[in-house]
């Protein structure tokens, strides 16, 4: 049974709420964390394994739900994810010891990676190719905000109570899981869902195929965006305290005035400019200016121009993942759920690496997370300029043969 256009609108609105408020209890870690592992007398260094942990389990089960997905749809994968994840937030808020703060970001990462690819199919199942940058726009849009309002709501509840803020966000996860389970339709009828198969393979197969296929190298693209963003959110906050000694209440501000323009690009300006330049030229042009962005962070000397610079990277970010999910679902065929698994694995690994990293160096040297992640997305735009002028060359070739096959 086909969704309606306004079911279609009804479900869309839904899926960003639950994408929001997963965002939102990741975001909310950003400027909160820092303080809240000090209080189990941590460092920079536990703080870069908890980020990192999350990340792991979600490479570890992002395919799993992924091939599922497309076996008993998507609507039930994104219910229990919201569900698992609310009981992760909840077990950080009552934590007592640092193995419960372990667990809780265990449990995060293997419920939340149920929810965004399953979500990101059930938008490629209910769109066209030509207004699918539209559809991950508005999913990119609803992330973006709960990036943008998860540090305002924590570096402010925080005032109140260290733990107030991840009580809250498994209060909301709870509901948006309900309002998913009563209320969203299911996008993938069950004549079209692919039969379990025994010999479907495993996850390394699956990842070692995804990136030797048609998407490999937007896939490495999608692990140093992800690798990007892990490494401010796990150095920022450590970064305003140990540089200019600002409290989590005005590092949340921060973070949440600068998502605001992240928001507004992937709900306002990716259509227009992929519409416009297509997602290629959108992508390389995000790639630049997120590396600019970490270079000018570094340079930042006050409230006001920590803010402006910030804002350029969180602009490059935020208009870059769209715009690859986008290229990457246009090649991933009847593989919908199971390629965008595997992408979610890489924005794990990214996120693996960048925290891991991050949380390293920053005790060496605080400008060296910055200094890296420019690094990263300065060559990532160098490739990419080389693959896509392979691609064009591929594609001349291809159009020869046929012409000369007939």
């Amino acid at each position: 049974m086909s969704i309606s256009e306004k079911q279609k609108k009804k479900s869309f609105l839904l899926l960003m709420i639950n994408m929001f408020v997963v965002m939102m209890g990741i975001g909310l870690v950003i400027p909160v964390l820092p303080y809240y592992v000090e209080s189990f007398d941590a460092g920079a260094v536990e703080l870069g394994i908890l980020i990192a942990l999350f990340a792991f389990m979600q490479f570890l089960f992002a395919p799993f739900w992924g091939r599922l997905s497309d076996r008993v749809g998507r609507k039930p994968l994104i219910a229990a994810g919201m569900f698992g994840f609310a009981l992760a937030e909840f077990i950080f808020a009552f934590a007592s010891q640092m193995w419960m703060l372990y667990l809780s970001r265990i449990l995060a990462g293997t419920f939340g990676s149920a929810i965004m690819p399953s979500a990101m199919a059930f938008v490629a199942d209910t769109t066209s190719e030509e207004k699918r940058s539209k559809g991950m726009g508005l999913l990119g849009m609803s992330m973006a905000l709960g990036i943008v309002f998860g540090p305002g709501i924590g570096g402010w509840l925080a005032e109140i109570n260290l733990a107030a803020p991840f009580l809250f966000a498994g209060i909301a996860a709870t509901i948006a899981g309900l309002f998913s389970l009563f209320l969203l339709p299911e996008s993938l009828p069950k004549e079209v869902r692919e039969e379990k198969d025994s010999e479907r393979p495993g996850q390394l197969k699956s990842i070692l195929r995804a990136v030797t296929s048609p998407v490999g190298f937007l896939l490495v693209l999608v692990f140093v965006l992800s690798f990007g963003l892990a490494n401010f959110q796990t150095s920022f906050g450590l970064y305003a305290l140990a540089r200019f000694e600002y409290t989590p209440a005005e590092v949340g501000t921060i973070v949440m005035i600068v998502g605001v323009v992240g928001a507004v690009a992937q709900g306002g300006l990716v259509g227009r400019l992929t519409g416009r330049f297509g997602d290629e030229r959108v992508a390389l042009g995000a790639l630049l200016l997120s590396g600019i962005g970490f270079i000018l962070m570094s340079l930042a000397f006050s409230y006001t121009t920590l803010i402006v610079t910030t804002c350029l990277f969180f602009l490059g970010n935020s208009l870059l993942r769209p715009s690859v999910n986008s290229m990457i679902s246009k090649r991933a065929g009847k593989k919908q759920g199971l390629i965008m698994g595997v992408n979610n694995s890489f924005v794990s690994l990214g996120n693996v690496a960048g925290a891991l990293i991050a949380g390293n160096v920053f005790a060496v040297n605080l400008f060296l997370p910055f200094s890296i992640g420019a690094a990263a997305m300065f060559l990532a735009w160098a490739a990419t300029i080389i693959w896509l002028s392979h691609q064009k060359q591929q594609t001349v070739i291809d159009r020869t043969n046929r012409v000369e096959s007939s």
